[in-house]
């Protein structure tokens, strides 16, 4: 061993210890020379009592080198922990026993080293790959000792009736088998090259050098060989007194994964979950099978450590006060539909649909609707929805999508929805993260999960012929299911009020799509909010240009109408679409976003007078998912000149959070200018909190970030915004650390958005967080620029970034022009001075100015500017790169 070419290993870890075996594959009296990385001693050199054990133990083809994080992690004298991480028998630097040891065998084992050391609890263990499995026999047996369990891509079960990952078959296969694992090192090669971002030579020699030689690659190949295919298979009653055991495991436990792993992908995370639904989860977008290798996994394993030893609840919930939670009393988000279909005359419109020609393409009376949910929740119920179980929708705003999100609230199942509007790669990732058990969707995301492999039981809207089903997998179809459970009744059942309800996925805008996880308690909140805010209650009649709102209505008891456009794509809706599905339905009510106002706008010329006389009957105009341009709804206001405008500002984790009105948006921009209220300017006003909302900030440090927990809501204080409300969600799926940095003070959700208050109570948004620029002159929030620059004539849209490392960054500003740019690259000299002394205006000094043709917007509201892409564009353009496409 040459401990020195082990890049990050302190030499004083490393350890032998000779362990007497009782494995029934050696015999009796024989030893076994143990080799592993221990912290221990050094922690008593240094005087240091730990807190307790990591236990942690590799998979194949690695050895304890790949803990070497937690052990430096662990000698921290501000949070000592002992970490022994070992090599396995036949694995690793530790002895080459000559025996094929099973999977009981290796248990065991571990069980005959523990006891040589006199390991006491508390003991956490953690494992990865095949070690996984062995840490969880070794803590189911082991009881007393064990406080916890942490858990790395890795399977402690595979479906009879389903076939391995394409990877290990491979390497099992008798042909490749020994040449591909023994033989050669082709298979250690090719689990190191799965690393993300690729492994560093010295690192990869570190990994390699235990295995130089076909003698000394024996454990590799037996491991491979250990795989229990089938339950013929030696060790298939091993695996399944494992897989078994997990459900009477109640400590805490930790589950880090890498969803890019070709062999344990997410359907294993699933199955461990259902065994283990205590467990907190973090999904590291973009990382693979060596997780630990492709992502920081010390920082989050030893902030859950910490949490657990203090018995305090790491994360938490949307509502911390558990006697805030009982303030109101609670009734189920679908609780009005069966008051509505008694209360309405028989035909009275629920929901409609528009086709693009102008008429009502379909539409459900109130009766109709209640008697569609419970029929179809009775035919879910019958295939196998139940209570917990995952359903991805994925069909668009209308009667369909209505009846299929209430029936399976009904049955207490978790609906999953992600926007269309991700992309394929986007909507791909969130939807196999999610894991659904069941898909129910439209002729072309059927194809999508056929090709993409997408999970979950597959459900056709509509039938399908014989031969269409068998192409795309699919079982049946909502229409069988409704027939199959027509005048069915629902057996009565208490509805769990804290039980999760819903998946909702974020924009993408700000990174990958996250999953926004609602417990029925949280909808029928943003249920009560939206309505004693807006006013929207039984009777209002809504037109839904925004799928949340499309959903939501039936809950309201407002009759809604989804017009002739592609959701997922805003700018689609045009004036006359608006006003035919207005006129359907005598509308008091539109919600639509600010990229579809725009497209409303533009095409207004198209609106006849029967439209005019539709529009006329508006009273009331909601627009969110991006911040709405005065002189846009100076526009919309024309066409509705009877409506109260409004803007709310939200998130997918909370919506709504503040409300403003276009009447005081000017009132706000009237008073900026006039200095008359301290704070108002710099951002955009967004008004002030919706029903049982609070609102603070945590101010910003000279470095950017928001630190600390002290919260403030004084006047012109910038800082990061916080939201407290009933509404609020209650975690991020399967995000556990992002959860824990979004809820870091009990019963507050931190949005990642800056702003401030002004002394009139109004918020003004600033921007995000991580779009905040660190200048040497101090902190630079983008939007107040931004306002002021897009104020010019000629500038459409301005985009203000940070250039070159954090607190010497360079204020860059990227404009488009009405008069659009042939190619990206630096503005005209002149346009360029225009745009600087704009920004000075607002007290920003801007280094440089860059014009593209377009910017680049986010993917579902198509309002949003990509500030991180143009960050990145900018700095390559001024390294003297070419401009190319932002």
């Amino acid at each position: 061993m040459v401990i020195a070419s082990w890049p990050g290993v302190d030499p004083e870890w490393s350890r032998t210890i000779r362990v007497e075996s009782t494995s029934t594959v050696d015999t009796p009296g024989t030893t076994r020379r143990w080799h592993l990385l221990d912290n221990g001693a050094q922690l008593a050199r240094r005087g240091l009592q730990p807190v307790g054990t990591l236990l942690c133990v590799h998979g194949n083809p690695t050895w304890s080198y790949l803990w070497r994080t937690l052990l430096t992690a662990g000698s921290d004298p501000a949070h000592p922990w002992r970490v022994v991480a070992v090599d396995q028998l036949d694995m690793g630097y530790s002895e080459r026993s000559g025996t094929f040891r099973r999977l009981a065998d290796r248990i065991n084992d571990l069980g005959d080293l523990t006891d040589a050391l006199g390991l006491k609890g508390p003991v956490v263990t953690v494992g990865h790959d095949w070690g996984g499995v062995i840490s969880l026999g070794w803590a189911l047996a082991h009881p007393r000792h064990v406080t916890g369990v942490v858990l790395t891509n890795t399977a402690v079960h595979h479906p009879s009736d389903t076939a391995l990952p394409p990877a290990l078959r491979l390497a099992l296969h008798p042909a490749v088998h020994r040449w591909g694992t023994t033989t050669s090192d082709a298979f250690l090669r090719v689990t190191h090259s799965l690393a993300e971002p690729p492994l560093p030579a010295d690192i990869r020699r570190a990994y390699m050098a235990p295995y130089r030689g076909a003698g000394r690659r024996s454990g590799v190949g037996n491991f491979v060989a250990d795989i229990p295919a089938d339950a013929s298979h030696p060790s298939y009653s091993a695996l399944q007194g494992v897989s078994e055991g997990l459900r009477g495991l109640k400590v805490p436990a930790l589950m880090l994964w890498g969803p890019r792993d070709p062999i344990f992908s997410d359907r294993y995370l699933k199955d461990l979950v259902g065994r283990l639904p205590h467990a907190d989860v973090h999904r590291f977008e973009g990382a693979g099978h060596l997780v630990a290798e492709d992502r920081d996994i010390a920082t989050p394993i030893f902030q859950w450590l910490a949490g657990n030893t203090e018995a305090a609840a790491i994360g938490g919930h949307g509502l911390g006060d558990s006697a805030e939670r009982e303030e109101a009393a609670f009734r189920p988000l679908w609780d009005s539909l069966g008051k509505q279909a008694q209360g309405q005359a028989k035909g009275d419109t629920a929901v409609a649909e528009m086709a693009p020609d102008g008429s009502i393409s379909r539409s459900l009376s109130w009766q109709q609707l209640d008697r569609g949910i419970l029929d179809l929740a009775a035919g879910l119920r019958e295939v196998g929805v139940k209570k917990g179980s995952r359903v991805s929708l994925m069909v668009p705003p209308g009667a369909d999508l209505t009846v299929a999100l209430y029936a399976c609230l009904r049955l207490g199942a978790v609906v999953v929805v992600a926007d269309a509007g991700l992309g394929t790669r986007g909507l791909s990732r969130a939807v196999k993260g999610a894991t659904a058990d069941f898909l129910i969707g439209i002729d072309k995301a059927l194809t999508a999960a056929a090709v993409l492999g997408w999970p979950g039981r597959r459900v056709s809207v509509q039938d399908l012929p014989a031969a269409r089903r068998r192409i795309l997998g699919v079982e049946t179809s909502l229409a069988a299911l409704a027939r199959r459970g027509a005048g069915s009744a629902l057996p009565a059942h208490a509805v769990d009020a804290d039980a999760p309800a819903a998946v909702l996925f974020t924009s993408g805008s700000t990174g990958p799509a996250k999953g926004v996880l609602y417990t029925h308690r949280q909808l029928a909140a943003m249920r009560d909010t939206v309505s004693r805010t807006f006013g929207i209650r039984p009777g209002s009649r809504l037109v839904a240009g925004f799928a949340p709102f499309a959903l939501l209505g039936p809950a309201l008891g407002a009759v809604s109408v989804t017009p002739a456009m592609d959701v997922t794509a805003p700018r689609t809706l045009t004036s006359r679409a608006l006003a035919e599905a207005a006129a359907a339905i005598d509308a008091t009510v539109v919600f639509a976003s600010p990229a579809a106002l725009a497209n409303v706008v533009a095409t207004s010329d198209a609106v006849n007078g029967a439209g005019h006389e539709a529009l006329n009957g508006v009273e009331l105009l909601l627009s969110a998912g991006a911040p709405v341009p005065e002189p846009l709804l100076l526009e919309v206001q024309q066409l509705l000149p009877r409506a109260s405008l409004h803007t709310p500002y939200g998130m997918t984790e909370a919506l709504p959070v503040t409300d403003i009105s276009l009447e005081q948006i000017q009132a706000a921009a009237a008073e900026s200018a006039a200095g008359t209220v301290k704070g108002a300017g710099n951002g955009v006003c967004v008004g002030e909190p919706v029903h049982g909302a609070r609102l603070a900030v945590i101010p910003l440090a000279g470095d950017g970030t928001a630190p600390g927990s002290a919260f403030s809501t004084e006047a012109g204080v910038t800082g990061e915004i916080l939201v407290r409300a009933p509404h609020v969600k209650e975690a991020y799926d399967r995000l556990w650390l992002t959860q824990c940095e979004s809820a870091g003070l009990p019963g507050w959700h931190r949005t990642g958005d800056v702003g401030h208050f002004d002394a009139a109570g109004r918020l003004w948004v600033e921007g995000r967080l991580a779009h905040v620029v660190t200048a040497p002159g101090g902190v630079v929030t983008p939007v107040g620029a931004e306002q002021a620059i897009e104020r010019l004539e000629e500038v459409r849209l301005a985009a203000v970034a940070g250039v070159g490392p954090a607190g010497t960054q360079a204020v860059v500003a990227v404009v488009e022009t009405v008069t659009p740019y042939r190619k990206a690259g630096p503005a005209a000299p002149e346009l360029a001075g225009r745009v600087r002394r704009a920004a000075l205006e607002a007290g920003v000094g801007v280094s440089a100015v860059l014009a593209v043709p377009a910017q680049p917007t986010d993917i579902r509201h198509n309002a949003k500017i990509d500030r991180t892409r143009l960050s990145a564009w900018a700095s390559h353009v001024l390294a003297g790169g070419r401009p190319g496409k932002p």
